[in-house]
C-alpha cells in the first residue's frame, strides 16, 4: 500500500526512562574537529556530517550511548535525556577527580580495619616492663602495679609448665623409694632452667642471643641481665647441666638431686598460711626454708615453687616493718634476736642476687635486705664477734662463735650482692680477726670442754668456713683447722647416733671448700647416712635433744634444713680452689 495516499498517522509516543547519558568519543566526528564534544542536533545537521532528523523523530544525541545499546545505529537509539545534571558538592567532584569508586572505598575500609587490628594486638601483648626491686609511688599504684606483673608471670609460667624439657629421675640405691638400673647422672629428673631467665639453654651454657657456649650476654625476662649478672661462685646453680654436672664431680649421687626434691615438697607442704615456717623462731626457720629454695635456684619465678618462695620473703619484710632496726625476729624478747636476724638477713641476701634473673616485683625486699646488714654490723664487738641478746643485740654482752658464724654468712651475702654498704670491709676484717683468735693450739676453733657449750669440737667446721669465705690468703689457719676436723672425723667416724647437725653442717661446708682426701671422706661416711635416714615424707628427725640439733621450730623444719642444704653443697657455691685464675676473689677489695 502506498503510504501517500494514507492519512498521516501520528507515531505513537513511547515513553523512554531518564537515564543518566553515558558520553564517548565517536570517530565519525573527527573530520569537523569535534571530536569528543556533544553538537547540538541543529548544528550537527547543518554540518552536513549527520542528516537533520524529522521533528516526529526522537531526537537523539551524536556521542551519547545508553548502556546496552552498544552496536545499534544512531537512528535506531532510543531517546536520551540530555538535561543537566545535578549539582554536586566539592567533595564528590573530588572524589570523582582522583577516580574514586566502591573499589577505592573498599580499600581504604579495609586498610583502616587492619590498622585498628594491629593497635589492639600491640596494646594487649607488649609486656610491661617488671622491676623486681620497685619503689615510690602510692599504696593504690604499687598495688596495681603488683596485680599487672603477677597476671603476667602467670601467663609465663603456665607457658613455661608445658614447655618445659626434663630429665629422667633415677637412682640405684638399695634405700631408695624407687630402685633401677644404674643411669648416667645426666639423666637424672630437673628442669632446665629452675627460674626463667636470658633464653634456653644450650651448649651447655648462656650465649648472646640465649643460646650458645658459655654463659655469654644473653638477657633475662623483663629486660633483667641474664647469668653474667650473678656472682661467679653462684652461677653453677640455676644451670641443671652446671649443677649436674658438679655433683657427678664432686662425688654426690643421683639419689642426692632425688633427696633434694623431697625434702623441698616437704618444706613447701608446711608452710603456714602468713608465708612463714616453724612454730617458733620463725624468723630463722623461715630463712632456713628459704635457703633450701634459693640453694637449688627456686626463686619466686620457679614454676614448681615460685609462690612458697615469694610469700616467705614477703613475711621476713613484714618483719622488718614491724620490728625496730629492721630485725627479722618473730618475738623481740627472745634470747635468739640475734640467731634468727642473721639468719634471716642471709636469706635475702642469697634472694637480691639471685632476684636479678627473674621478672617478679618483691615489694620493700631490697630495704628490708640494706637495713638487715646495716644492723648486723652495727652490732658487731669491737673484737669482732656478735652474741645472743634479748630484744636486741647487745654490744657489751660476751662473744659466741656459734652466732658469730650466721652473722658472717650474712656478710658473705652482703659482699656477693653487688651493693654498697659503708665500712663493710671493716666489718669483715674484723670478724677474721675474731675467728683467728678462737684457734686452738690443737687447729680446732672454740671452748676445750668438750662437755661444755661452744667448744672445737662442735665449732671448728664454723671457724674453718668463715676463714675459707672470709680471710682472703689465710691459709696456714685453715690447714690447721681442717687437719684436726679430719684426724677428728678418723677417729670418730660421723655416726646418725650421735649426730650434732649444726656440726654436720659446717663441717660438710669446709670439707667440700677444701677438697681432697678430707673431702672424699668425709663424703663417703656422712653422705651416705643422711640419705639413709630421710623420712618417707622428706623431711628428717634426728633423735638429740634441740642444744644438739635436734628439732626447732616444729614440723622439722630445722633438722631437715640443715640436710638439705648439706645435699646441695656440691653445687650452692663454687669451690675457692676452682675459681678461674683470672677471677678475683669475692672478698677482694674494689
Amino acid at each position: 500500500m502506498n503510504p501517500e495516499n494514507q492519512p498521516a498517522v501520528p507515531e505513537p509516543v513511547v515513553p523512554v526512562p531518564s537515564v543518566t547519558p553515558l558520553k564517548v568519543t565517536v570517530q565519525a566526528l573527527t573530520a569537523t574537529g569535534l571530536t569528543g564534544q556533544v553538537m547540538p542536533p541543529s548544528a550537527r545537521a547543518a554540518s552536513g556530517s549527520i542528516p537533520a532528523q524529522s521533528p516526529h523523530q526522537p531526537q537523539i544525541e551524536v556521542g551519547v550511548l545508553e548502556p546496552g545499546y552498544a552496536g545499534q545505529s544512531v537512528e535506531e537509539q532510543p531517546y536520551v535525556d540530555d538535561s543537566a545534571p545535578p549539582k554536586r558538592g566539592v567533595f564528590a567532584r573530588y572524589w570523582d577527580k582522583i577516580g574514586g569508586g566502591s573499589l577505592t572505598l573498599s580499600l581504604l575500609i579495609h586498610g583502616g580495619l587492619i590498622a585498628l587490628f594491629i593497635a589492639i594486638v600491640y596494646t594487649t601483648t607488649i609486656e610491661p616492663k617488671v622491676d623486681f626491686l620497685p619503689g615510690g609511688g602510692s599504696k593504690s599504684g604499687n598495688e596495681a602495679s603488683q596485680q599487672l606483673a603477677h597476671q603476667v608471670q602467670q601467663k609465663k609460667q603456665k607457658t613455661m609448665n608445658k614447655s618445659t624439657p626434663m630429665r629422667k629421675v633415677v637412682s640405684n640405691s638399695a634405700t631408695a623409694a624407687i630402685s633401677i638400673p644404674e643411669i648416667p647422672i645426666e639423666t637424672m629428673d630437673v628442669s632446665e632452667m629452675a627460674l626463667p631467665s636470658g633464653g634456653s639453654a644450650g651448649s651447655a651454657g648462656m650465649g648472646a642471643a640465649g643460646t650458645g657456649g658459655g654463659w655469654g650476654t644473653g638477657t633475662g625476662r623483663g629486660g633483667l641481665k641474664g647469668f653474667t649478672a650473678l656472682p661467679p661462685s653462684m652461677k653453677q646453680r640455676c644451670s641443671s647441666l652446671e649443677r649436674l654436672q658438679k655433683l657427678k664431680e664432686s662425688g654426690g649421687t643421683p639419689e642426692c638431686e632425688k633427696a633434694v626434691s623431697t625434702s623441698l615438697e616437704y618444706l613447701k607442704s608446711k608452710q603456714k598460711p602468713d608465708g612463714s615456717w616453724g612454730t617458733s623462731n620463725k624468723g630463722a626457720m623461715t630463712g632456713f626454708a628459704l635457703l633450701c629454695f634459693l640453694g637449688r635456684c627456686e626463686t619466686p619465678d620457679s614454676p614448681f615453687y615460685g609462690d612458697s618462695v615469694m610469700k616467705g620473703i614477703l613475711y621476713l619484710v613484714e618483719l622488718s616493718k614491724k620490728n625496730p632496726e629492721g630485725i627479722m625476729c618473730e618475738k623481740m624478747e627472745s634470747n635468739a634476736v640475734p640467731y634468727e636476724h642473721g639468719i634471716a638477713t642471709y636469706a635475702l641476701g642469697e634472694m637480691y642476687s639471685l632476684a636479678r634473673l627473674g621478672g617478679k616485683p618483691l615489694p620493700g625486699m631490697k630495704d628490708a635486705y640494706e637495713q638487715g646488714v646495716k644492723t648486723v654490723m652495727k652490732y658487731q664487738h669491737a673484737d669482732g664477734s656478735w652474741v645472743y641478746a634479748t630484744g636486741t643485740y647487745d654490744p657489751a654482752g660476751r662473744e659466741d662463735l656459734s652466732v658469730t658464724a650466721w652473722q658472717y654468712q650474712a656478710l658473705k651475702s652482703a659482699k656477693l650482692s653487688g651493693l654498697k654498704f659503708d665500712k663493710l670491709h671493716t666489718a669483715i676484717d674484723k670478724t677474721v680477726k675474731y675467728l683467728q683468735s678462737k684457734q686452738t693450739a690443737a687447729g680446732g676453733f672454740g671452748t676445750l670442754n668438750r662437755q661444755g657449750p661452744y667448744n672445737q669440737w662442735d665449732l671448728s667446721g664454723a671457724g674453718i668456713l668463715g676463714l675459707q669465705t672470709l680471710g682472703n690468703g689465710k691459709q696456714t689457719e685453715i690447714k690447721k683447722g681442717i687437719k684436726f676436723s679430719y684426724e677428728l672425723f678418723k677417729a670418730e667416724p660421723p655416726s646418725w647416733s650421735n649426730v650434732n647437725l649444726y656440726a654436720w653442717y659446717y663441717y660438710a661446708q669446709a670439707f667440700f671448700q677444701n677438697g681432697g682426701a678430707e673431702w672424699k671422706y668425709w663424703n663417703e661416711t656422712a653422705l651416705p647416712q643422711i640419705l639413709k635416714n630421710q623420712n618417707p615424707d622428706g623431711s628428717w628427725s634426728p633423735n638429740l635433744p634441740p642444744g644438739r640439733g635436734g628439732t626447732q621450730g616444729g614440723d622439722n623444719i630445722y633438722s631437715t634444713a640443715l640436710c638439705t642444704l648439706m645435699l646441695e653443697v656440691y653445687y650452692r657455691y663454687l669451690k675457692v680452689g676452682d675459681r678461674d685464675a683470672s677471677t678475683s676473689s669475692i672478698f677482694d677489695r674494689k
